[in-house]
């Protein structure tokens, strides 16, 4: 998928919402637990229920790799249903690779070419060459993580190295790698007031934004600050539209969730 393309549905589902895939066999209703496939039968009632209010979706990899050949299948199920029924849909793979570049290519293979997402996150501390070979990819987008919502981002993101916080030197060097355009990053909406300064240096590229929500992140902050000429943010929210109810109408309640965003999205993108 295009950026062009991702735009032009934000602008026609009137949202910029992303909904984390991250699928707690403990979480879920316990008459799930009954399926064949469990995480499947989730994770397609929960698509089946709010594909239309979102324009992405983002499994988290950890939590399928925790169930072992099971939990991958489970995934390439949910991808190939994904881009079968709405392939209008961006999808992400939240696995945070990163390493030498031989098996970086092998990292991006299995997810762009195998499992055929549109994008991955990527960890940068390896840097250039941990990085291009999935750039090489048409028509294909790295989402770098550049300043994340945890708390142990203080650790190194926000240091000051000769002069410049660590974060702000990743966003610069990136943007000399090639096949930058095809770059995307990771922004903490708990971190809202890094995002005019972020924007400085990259004005253009696309922000996916987690912790909205459970994490304590403000909407309107991350949009205030963060939003571009083309949109050019994805707000992620996981466990407070997945786990909204763990009863029989979990879809339903994932979905009215789900609304509740898209529609505060939905007056932002009419101002």
């Amino acid at each position: 998928m295009t950026t062009n393309q991702l735009v032009q549905e934000i602008k026609k589902k009137k949202s910029f919402l992303c909904i984390g895939l991250d699928v707690d066999l403990n979480k879920i209703p316990p008459h799930l637990l009954k399926e064949e496939d469990s995480i499947f039968a989730f994770n397609k009632a929960i698509i089946d229920a709010t594909h239309h209010l979102c324009v992405a979706y983002k499994p988290n990899t950890a939590f399928y790799e925790a169930y072992g050949l099971k939990g991958w299948k489970a995934l390439e199920k949910t991808i190939n249903y994904l881009n079968e029924k709405h392939p209008e849909i961006f999808t992400i793979a939240d696995a945070k690779r990163g390493d030498i570049g031989n098996t970086s290519a092998m990292y991006a293979k299995a997810f762009f070419e195998d499992l055929a997402f549109d994008s991955v996150t990527v960890a940068p501390y390896m840097g250039k060459d941990s990085v291009e070979p999935f750039l090489a990819f048409e028509n294909k987008h790295t989402i770098l993580l550049a300043l994340t919502s945890n708390q142990g981002a203080f650790d190194f993101q926000t240091k000051t190295v000769d002069g410049k916080e660590l974060y702000k030197q990743v966003l610069e060097t990136s943007k000399t790698w090639e096949h930058s355009e095809n770059l995307m990053y990771v922004v903490g909406a708990t971190k809202a007031e890094y995002l005019a300064d972020i924007r400085h240096i990259i004005p253009d590229s696309f922000l996916l934004v987690p912790g909205v929500g459970a994490q304590g992140g403000n909407l309107q902050d991350v949009c205030k600050y963060g939003m571009n000429n083309q949109i050019g943010l994805l707000i992620n929210s996981s466990r407070g539209i997945i786990y909204a109810s763990n009863e029989d109408d979990f879809a339903k309640a994932a979905a009215l969730k789900a609304k509740e965003l898209q529609q505060e999205m939905a007056i932002i993108l009419n101002k």
